[in-house]
């Protein structure tokens, strides 16, 4: 029997940040000790602030149902192919524009 990957939701500092699939517990927390990932959320913004300082907790949980659905709706509205992580950010992010 194979199981599904389940969704998770990644804390940061206490905050639901972003959703994403993995094929259990374990191997969702590995997604917090993932040098790209960290580099990702400390220059990614969400109203002017960074989402991640560097410092605060990084951690990885089984997603709520709301969670799920937001994760569900970005896959569906998604163009990534077939086995590639997916990450559902669940916070606003700021346009990503170049400043002059």
């Amino acid at each position: 029997m194979m199981l599904l990957p389940a969704i998770f939701t990644l804390d940061i500092d206490g905050r639901p940040t972003l959703a994403f699939e993995a094929k259990n517990l374990r191997e969702s927390q590995q997604l917090c000790h993932e040098h790209w990932l960290r580099q990702d959320i400390a220059v990614l913004m969400s109203n002017g602030e960074p989402l991640w300082d560097g410092k605060a907790r990084l951690r990885a949980r089984r997603s709520t149902e709301n969670e799920i659905a937001a994760y569900r709706q970005a896959a569906r509205d998604s163009k990534q192919t077939e086995g590639d992580l997916l990450l559902a950010y669940l916070v606003e992010l700021d346009d990503l524009q170049e400043t002059p």
